[in-house]
């Protein structure tokens, strides 16, 4: 019976892959932040940005970091905390990500250099990326699969909730790391690309249709498969 064979497609892989399906369909056409081509340091730092603001505002504290030389680890390390900190002030609470932009060129440093700490087996990266102060397991991630171009499934609050309104997957509020061997299993192959592909997919959907707030329902090709549905 095909139930009983091996080789076959959990159901996890099934409904996962068909949901991507639809993400793909929805927007695969849209625009995304970062590319292959995106300087890596520019997504390291962004990645410390974005937290605990949105996107738009990360992107206009790079752009100023950008505005003045200052978008690389040499150009960083030689600001003062009092340049550093109205530089990145867009992105909110920039005393505090002013620290943590210090405590990552610390690690940068005693790695050698930015692309020696991006070249380390992902496991060793991603525990070093964690011991920095303020980089936790979302932004580590995302450094190791969109920087160092490494697997490593980002798990956000976007993922949490379209899975969890879709009734697929842990619970949303279960640790991010029985999440991340949910979606690794459910997509396999360590197929870096597809990882970060995936991940986009899933952000530009709940920026823009399954939002938090007033979800966009009717526009969503999902609606008819989502228990969380509103007319």
């Amino acid at each position: 019976m095909p139930g009983n064979d091996p080789a076959a497609p959990s159901a996890d892989t099934v409904e996962v892959a068909e949901i991507v399906a639809v993400l793909e369909r929805m927007h695969g056409a849209e625009h995304w932040h970062w590319t292959e081509r995106t300087d890596p340091f520019e997504i390291a730092v962004g990645a410390i940005l974005v937290q605990r603001t949105t996107w738009t505002n990360a992107e206009r504290a790079l752009d100023r970091l950008r505005a003045a030389a200052a978008l690389h680890p040499g150009g960083l390390a030689i600001l003062s905390d009092d340049e550093l900190e109205e530089l990145i002030r867009p992105s909110g609470q920039y005393r505090t990500k002013a620290r943590k932009l210090r405590a990552f060129l610390d690690l940068i440093a005693r790695s050698g250099s930015f692309e020696a700490l991006l070249a380390l087996p992902p496991a060793t990266l991603r525990g070093r990326l964690l011991a920095a102060w303020g980089i936790g397991e979302e932004t580590a991630d995302a450094i190791v699969l969109y920087a160092a171009h490494r697997p490593a499934f980002v798990v956000d609050a976007y993922t949490r909730r379209l899975f969890g309104r879709l009734n697929v997957g842990p619970d949303p509020g279960a640790p991010y790391g029985l999440w991340q061997r949910f979606l690794a299993a459910a997509l396999p192959g360590g197929d870096w690309p597809l990882w970060a592909h995936v991940h986009a997919l899933i952000v530009l959907h709940a920026k823009h249709l399954c939002r938090a707030r007033r979800p966009r329902c009717g526009e969503c090709d999902l609606r008819e498969r989502c228990p969380a549905a509103t007319q």
